[in-house]
C-alpha cells in the first residue's frame, strides 16, 4: 500500500473514459488499497483510478466522520437519482487551488462490485452521494467543472491556471 501520484489537469487521461473490471482480483483489491492511502493523504472523501493513472473503473469514497469506513467499488453506476438537489462545493486534486459549487442529486442508488467480486446495490445519500457522483464522472472522462456553464468553467481553469 502506498500513496500514489494525482494526475494534474490537462492530463489527457482525465478525459478518458476509465474500463469495466472484468472481476475482482488481488491487483484490484492492491490498487483500492493504495487509492484509499492516497485519499486519506490529499485529504479527501473519494478517489477514482483514472486520477493515479489507473484507466479501470474503480473508486472509493468514504465521507464518514471518523473515516475508516472506506466503500470500495468496481464498475459504479447510478440506477437511481432523487430529484431533489444538493448543492456543495467540489473540487479536485487534480486541479489544486480551486472549487465549484455544483449541485447533483442528493441521494443515489449505486450498484458496484464489492471487495468480494459481488454485486452490491447501495444508497448514499449527503456528502456521500456528491462524492460517488464525482467519482463516477471521473471514471467516464468528465471533471465536476464541466457541470458549470462556459462562463463559469473558463472563469474556474483561468483561476486554476493563475495558481488558483
Amino acid at each position: 500500500m502506498s500513496v500514489r501520484a494525482i494526475l494534474q489537469w490537462p492530463d489527457r487521461r482525465l478525459r478518458t473514459a476509465a474500463t469495466d473490471v472484468p472481476e475482482v482480483t488481488d491487483l484490484v483489491r492492491a490498487t483500492w488499497a493504495d487509492m484509499v492511502d492516497t485519499m486519506e493523504a490529499m485529504p479527501g472523501v473519494g478517489l477514482a483510478a483514472v486520477q493515479i493513472g489507473v484507466m479501470q473503473r474503480l473508486a472509493v469514497v468514504d465521507a464518514s466522520d471518523g473515516r475508516g469506513q472506506a466503500v470500495l467499488m468496481a464498475n459504479p453506476e447510478v440506477l437511481h437519482a432523487s430529484v431533489q438537489l444538493r448543492p456543495h462545493e467540489e473540487a479536485s486534486p487534480c486541479l489544486p487551488g480551486v472549487s465549484a459549487r455544483i449541485e447533483r442529486p442528493r441521494a443515489v442508488t449505486v450498484r458496484f462490485l464489492n471487495a468480494d467480486g459481488a454485486v452490491e446495490e447501495r444508497d448514499f445519500v449527503g456528502l456521500w452521494a456528491t462524492s460517488v457522483q464525482h467519482q463516477i464522472d471521473h471514471l467516464a472522462g468528465r471533471m465536476y467543472f464541466d457541470r458549470l456553464s462556459k462562463v463559469k468553467r473558463d472563469m474556474l481553469l483561468r483561476r486554476a491556471r493563475k495558481g488558483g
